[in-house]
């Protein structure tokens, strides 16, 4: 049982580092490829010079809701889901105090699933307390609630999702 917990944690650690060696792939390619349209193109006011930029975000929590399933007129369905992740730290002198209190913080995430294959499988098998990596992009947005106010919102608009556990307790796959 302790082999099996192992070989998954080591592929989660595996899948994870795949994925920080492609970012890092992905920032030297569009740095040099920036450099190479800023050598070509004399900086002046007249020359458009094209910017490669990156919008990448990886979150690793737990759910916070069931997903739903929205579907606004004209428009592909989109699953929603929350998550959240967790920041925690010692507090108080490390030396004098090793255990120190720890304090926690939660931040909770709205994640966005339009991708149709991905939307269909995080709406059948995500579920509240399940442990996953999300990846994707933020998006910033804005809505009117129903008292007519103006409200702004971030979103994660997941590109990929690994399932990690199937609740709260941990039980890995």
């Amino acid at each position: 049982m302790k082999s099996t917990r192992y070989s998954f944690l080591q592929s989660v650690y595996f899948t994870i580092i795949q994925s920080v060696q492609q970012t890092t792939r992905m920032l030297r390619n569009g740095a040099a490829q920036v450099f190479r349209q800023l050598v070509r193109h004399q900086s002046t006011d007249t020359s458009l010079i094209l910017e490669r930029s990156i919008n990448r975000v990886q979150l690793l929590g737990r759910v916070g809701q069931d997903p739903v399933m929205r579907q606004v007129e004209g428009r592909n369905p989109v699953t929603i889901f929350s998550m959240a992740t967790n920041e925690m730290w010692r507090s108080g002198d490390v030396e004098t105090s090793p255990a120190g209190d720890v304090s926690q913080k939660t931040t909770w995430h709205r994640v966005s699933i339009f991708k149709p294959g991905l939307r269909d499988v995080a709406y059948q098998y995500v579920k509240k307390g399940s442990r996953v990596l999300v990846e994707g992009k933020l998006d910033y947005g804005e809505y009117v609630d129903k008292n007519n106010v103006r409200r702004q919102a971030t979103t994660i608009i997941a590109d990929n999702i690994v399932f990690l556990s199937d609740n709260i307790r941990g039980k890995d796959q």
